[in-house]
């Protein structure tokens, strides 16, 4: 089963480097590549060293760092392009060419007869250079299924490591991944690798999809960065995954994953969204009454992901008109401060009152609390201790 036995291939170097705010430096680069390196992913895909001078020394020193995950290229499917991959010293090669009607038309303008002939004069020259091959149609969501199975079939007999589908507008549905990498699956032998961008908010359910449906290998991007909208992101897929079952996941270094989000956000100079997969801001904020009472007894209630197993930690947001009293006393004691349910209940009280009228912040709560503690021998009234949160 595909879920229990796949790989990432990363392809922030590649892929991420289409992305319009990235413009990554040597020594950025192999920064980038390390980290990816001890998160545990299996591949790295660079940019063709035919890209530029600059991307062919890049290839080489990230191909000489000793790393343990395979080093991989992405280029056309052409002699040309393989056979200078090849001598970057990369350890897999990753060829394309477009099948659809639209890329055979205003692209490279050959036939499907054409695409075969090329793909096997490519292979046969890579099987004789002891590296990986992969051999992916481009655009195959908008393919001939029929002219796809005849290319993935060819491709097939000639010994090539991978085939790929590749989402590349992100037009396809789970389904239409499930049903493509299903038909693939019964008929060929080697591996499947999916390729999906983000165009429409697919990206992660069809990766999922296509491992469901026999697909060995996922192509990700840190943040998802990657042409236009990007790709699946590999925060979002390690996340949907853990959901299924955390073992699936367990191979790879999970508190490494907010370090790498924050380190490539700030090379390409973003944000991370509030919502982002584990990273977000509030990926583990809890603000409701019930929700933060449930999750203070029983954090699996509202999490299906523990914020712990990724190096984070879980936040209660009590500083608002939908705080609850057992949120308040959680804060308490997390101050260390003794207070009865009754001076907790109350607080709470005037908590809510304060929020209806002005946006509150924590620190104003804990003055609260802490106010409270001082008066816990006297006459305490809670409503004087809103005094200080206008001065």
């Amino acid at each position: 089963m595909s879920l229990e036995n796949y790989s990432i291939i990363e392809s922030t170097l590649r892929e991420g480097e289409q992305f319009v705010n990235a413009f990554f430096t040597t020594e950025q680069k192999v920064r980038i590549a390390t980290l990816l390196d001890a998160f545990g992913v299996e591949y790295l895909e660079l940019t063709t060293p035919l890209a530029s001078p600059q991307s062919e020394r890049d290839c080489r020193t990230i191909a000489r760092l000793g790393l343990r995950t395979k080093i991989l290229t992405h280029t056309r499917c052409a002699l040309e392009d393989v056979r200078q991959a090849v001598e970057a010293g990369v350890q897999g090669v990753d060829v394309v060419i477009g099948t659809s009607s639209y890329l055979r038309e205003f692209s490279h303008g050959k036939s499907i007869e054409q695409i075969i002939d090329i793909a096997r004069e490519v292979l046969e020259y890579l099987k004789t250079q002891n590296v990986e091959m992969r051999f992916s149609t481009e655009d195959s969501l908008r393919s001939d299924p029929q002219d796809l199975y005849r290319v993935y079939e060819a491709v097939d007999q000639i010994g090539v490591h991978r085939v790929g589908v590749a989402d590349t507008v992100g037009i396809g549905t789970p389904r239409q991944i499930y049903d493509l990498v299903s038909e693939l699956r019964r008929r060929v032998h080697a591996d499947i690798e999916f390729h999906g961008h983000n165009d429409t908010g697919c990206a992660i359910a069809n990766a999922f999809s296509a491992l469901e449906a026999g697909a060995t290998h996922i192509d990700t991007s840190v943040l998802g960065i990657g042409e236009r909208n990007g790709i699946t992101p590999l925060g979002g897929l390690i996340a949907r995954l853990y959901a299924v079952n955390p073992a699936l996941v367990a191979k790879y270094n999970l508190p490494l994953l907010m370090h790498i989000d924050q380190t490539i956000a700030k090379l390409v100079n973003v944000d991370i969204p509030f919502n982002n997969y584990i990273t977000g801001y509030t990926a583990f904020t809890h603000k409701a009454g019930i929700h933060a009472k449930a999750v203070l007894n029983n954090p699996s209630t509202y999490e299906v992901l523990r914020p712990e197993d990724f190096g984070l930690k879980r936040y209660i947001h009590i500083a608002s008109r939908l705080t609850g009293w057992n949120a308040i006393r959680s804060r308490a004691e997390q101050l260390g401060l003794a207070l009865d349910d009754g001076i907790l209940k109350r607080i709470t009280d005037e908590v809510k009152h304060l929020a209806d009228q002005q946006a509150l912040t924590l620190d104003e709560v804990d003055r609260l609390l802490y106010n409270a503690q001082q008066q816990t021998e006297t006459n305490f009234q809670p409503e004087a201790l809103a005094e200080p949160i206008g001065s």
